[in-house]
């Protein structure tokens, strides 16, 4: 193994690790990420690699089931803003979720 070489558990990484710049991925932007993916899945939102509406139900409820885990495992330990994202995220989420089933 390289000095540049650092070993994972299932693969290799080169090179050095870059260092946390200002634009890392904070924990609001992971989220709206998540929910994101969802809207997309719903039918709501283009899909980034065809740029057309394309509905996939099964995907969509893996990411709903993902953020509502989320939000039990981090509960207690999310700022009031987080909190509030997370919970407002889910409810409209949910509620477009049903709708676009029913259709």
């Amino acid at each position: 193994m390289s000095p540049s070489e650092k070993r994972g558990e299932t693969f290799v990484m080169t090179g050095e690790a870059s260092p946390a710049s200002e634009e890392s991925l904070s924990f609001s932007t992971f989220v709206v990420g998540l929910g994101s993916a969802v809207l997309i899945h719903l039918g709501g939102a283009p899909n980034p690699d065809t740029g057309r509406l394309e509905k996939d139900l099964p995907s969509a409820r893996q990411n709903l089931d993902l953020l509502a885990m989320l939000r039990e495992k981090t509960r207690g330990n999310l700022t009031a803003d987080e909190e509030k994202l997370v919970e407002g995220l889910l409810s409209d989420l949910r509620l477009r979720y049903v709708e676009a089933s029913r259709k």
